[in-house]
């Protein structure tokens, strides 16, 4: 039977603790599935001592782990990538039931996750040092890099599988140890990915999964056993994750929230600026930290483009992720729902004008939590509805002159996650990279979010600390550096 079958069968969703599962002692929450709103799975909260027993499995297991040569350890990612890829289809369609996804969104990012796997597995020549001979007479300096003990990752609920795997691969590829507090929305992909890789060879302690809120974030954040912490999440919580954890003397990356911006200029390619941009505004209903949120129309690109996509969206099919022709799926739930239909309301009341009104697609009587694709015109960046985030699928479209003000609208927002480019002209796709103050930059491209050899690089109120998620970034947080000075007598 499947995991996906048994897990409606199953009245508990496991915590994994030394290698183990166990259910928790703690208070239940109810899973229901997005497109239905029927429940699937009962999630159990971790208590304190099941918390403070992770912490304590995995500060254990950390002197043999970091004592394994890293080949060693990429070793078992390479095994991991291929139980991944053995069970694709029972982790994607687990991706789609407890998050709502189409079946082509589930696909995608299962095959992103898989990249941070394989990037992982890479990491040993990132692990090494360098060396200086001669830094003065008869004296050699050298570095190395060291694992940093015991690791904690908060994960969001609209990314199941890939977000986690942003993380703990890379840390544990590193030599340290790890805790992952998955949503409590969507628990069970990260429970049977963290099952494979036990499956692929990972000892006990080394990966464990706790399973809360608040009270079981906080424990994580204050226990002096944990020596960093990664977050992906809204802005207000990555502030807090990132001044609590810090206060407590731990290494910090905490990935907030954002407003991102894609400007079109008057010579675009309308069709394809279009449908590209529907595809980043739509896609996972809006619900991902890298869509298009407000459409920057400079010139006479606004009528145009406002046509094409109140087009594209009227032939935009909503519903059930499980239906091979859904384009968009519903929202997470209810409370997420309640949140986004407020956000309509405001806009209207703000004056914007209500090109499309998502509220009346007929999907939205069905069960489960719907709302259709949503557009709204003339809106200015002082309104709530272009400043603030609504994550869903809901669309602001600003006009401008020119390029200028184009900049203005976007470098003007407090966040800087991602902003994107539609053009044909080289010199302004060159002007806008430079000067856009985001930490991604797209050009001809919705949803400029890098592979995974790259930093997931947030700017201003996107990002709360000093290292990014994984390339580079992430190889440097998950270790700290050993600088050597030698004299040879």
């Amino acid at each position: 039977m499947s995991t996906v079958a048994a897990a409606n069968q199953l009245k508990s969703c496991p915590l994994i603790i030394n290698g183990k599962p166990q259910i928790s002692r703690g208070e239940i929450l109810t899973q229901y599935n997005p497109a239905t709103g029927e429940p699937v799975a009962e999630i159990p909260l971790s208590t304190r001592e099941e918390v403070s027993a992770a912490i304590a499995a995995a500060q254990a297991a950390f002197p043999a782990w970091a004592a394994t040569p890293v080949l060693n350890r990429c070793r078992v990612l390479f095994h991991v990538h291929q139980l991944m890829e053995k069970h694709a289809d029972e982790l994607r369609a687990l991706i789609t039931e407890e998050n709502g996804k189409t079946r082509e969104e589930a696909r995608g990012s299962f095959q992103r996750g898989l990249e941070c796997v394989e990037f992982a597995a890479g990491v040993s020549s990132m692990m090494m040092g360098e060396t200086v001979e001669h830094v003065g007479i008869g004296v050699d300096g050298w570095s190395t890099r060291h694992p940093l003990g015991v690791c904690v990752g908060i994960t969001p609920f609209n990314f199941p599988l890939m977000v986690p795997l942003w993380m703990f691969p890379v840390a544990i590829a590193c030599g340290n140890t790890f805790i992952l507090k998955p949503s409590e929305r969507v628990p069970r992909s990260s429970v049977r990915i963290v099952e494979l890789f036990h499956e692929a060879g990972l000892p006990a302690g080394v990966l464990n999964l706790v399973h809360g809120t608040k009270a079981v974030v906080d424990q994580l954040l204050s226990d002096a056993r944990v020596k960093a912490v990664s977050f992906v999440g809204s802005s207000a919580v990555a502030k807090y994750i990132y001044s609590t954890a810090a206060a407590n003397g731990k290494r910090v990356q905490a990935l907030g929230g954002a407003k991102n911006h894609s400007v079109v200029m008057a010579d675009a390619d309308m069709k394809h600026s279009a449908s590209t941009i529907m595809a980043s505004s739509f896609g996972c209903a809006g619900e991902r930290c890298v869509a298009t949120s407000v459409v920057v129309a400079v010139g006479d690109a606004a009528e145009p483009l406002l046509h094409a996509l109140k087009q594209a969206a009227d032939e935009m099919k909503v519903g059930d992720g499980c239906s091979p022709d859904t384009i968009m799926g519903p929202i997470i739930n209810s409370e997420a729902r309640k949140r986004i239909l407020d956000y309509i309301d405001i806009g209207q009341k703000e004056g914007a004008q209500l090109a499309r009104d998502g509220r009346k697609d007929p999907v939205c009587k069905n069960a489960g939590y719907y709302v259709g694709p949503t557009i709204f015109d003339n809106v200015q960046p002082s309104m709530r509805i272009a400043r603030e985030e609504i994550f869903g699928p809901v669309l602001s479209v600003v006009r401008v002159k020119n390029l200028d003000e184009a900049l203005e609208v976007v470098n003007g927002s407090e966040y800087g996650n991602a902003s994107s480019i539609f053009t044909r002209s080289g010199k302004v796709a060159q002007e806008w990279s430079a000067k856009a103050q985001t930490g991604m930059v797209g050009v001809n491209v919705g949803v400029p979010a890098p592979v995974a050899i790259f930093p997931f690089a947030g700017w201003k109120g996107s990002f709360f600390g000093d290292l990014h998620a994984l390339g580079k970034d992430g190889v440097k947080f998950y270790t700290e550096t050993k600088v050597m000075t030698c004299r040879w007598v």
